[in-house]
């Protein structure tokens, strides 16, 4: 697909993979990447924007994409799955309401934000998908373990705002095509605690991820509906 990209969340290992699957597919691609701290790229096509992922940083950076080419592919990486002071819960005397509020600041409200902000800049003549990542564990239909609830709680209420922001998407920016992504576990530090009960070939790396998430992406058209799919491109219940 022509055009630039937006890697948003940009210092993941996943988006990182993203960026460098851009490039090898087109090593004339236009890339912005957005990140709290920023490296510089040696990439004369890859464009790096500072942020906090305060709403007014999120405005500014905006401003900053206004000037750009038209977005065709847009990926919002954000989330947080655990922290040197809280790993996920196992039982209801796990939750910290601190921890519970930053999973949904960073797994909900960040990526509703950048929709919020995004909606008049793809607002444009040229197809757009627009790749938000979640989680099969935000699947409430496929809840049969328990636990974790701060980072269930935060995934399922992505994926309802979401399914909100793309009835509004449909009317206010028809050439908009929305996406949850599950990309599996995937070898990164967000599942680094966890990945002893990973099954064998289930540990994914990111450029794999990568892969498959940019095949995917390029095959769907905007259709006015929100897909909630995983990395093999199967679709999850909601």
């Amino acid at each position: 697909m022509s055009g630039a990209s937006l890697v948003i969340g940009a210092s993941s290992g996943i988006a990182q993979a993203v960026i460098s699957q851009l490039l090898t597919d087109d090593p004339a691609a236009t890339v912005y990447r957005v990140s709290r701290s920023p490296n510089v790229s040696q990439d004369k096509n890859v464009h790096s924007i500072s942020c906090d992922y305060s709403e007014a940083q999120i405005e500014s950076a905006i401003e900053q994409l206004k000037h750009s080419p038209s977005i065709t592919q847009v990926f919002i990486c954000n989330g947080v799955l655990h922290s040197d002071a809280h790993m996920p819960e196992k039982r209801l005397e796990d939750i910290s309401g601190s921890h519970f509020l930053q999973a949904i600041n960073s797994n909900t409200l960040i990526p509703l934000l950048w929709l919020k902000h995004l909606l008049p800049l793809l607002n444009q003549d040229d197809p757009c998908t627009v790749t938000l990542f979640s989680a099969r564990v935000g699947s409430i239909g496929d809840n049969r373990l328990g636990g974790w609830y701060s980072y269930r709680a935060s995934k399922a209420a992505l994926n309802m705002a979401v399914k909100t922001a793309a009835v509004e998407y449909a009317r206010r920016a028809k050439q908009v095509k929305l996406i949850l992504f599950h990309p599996g576990t995937t070898d990164t530090p967000l599942s680094k605690p966890f990945q002893t009960n990973v099954p064998g070939g289930k540990l994914f790396s990111p450029q794999f991820v990568a892969q498959q998430l940019l095949s995917i992406v390029d095959h769907l058209e905007p259709d006015g509906q929100l897909s909630y799919l995983d990395w093999q491109g199967k679709t999850i219940p909601w």
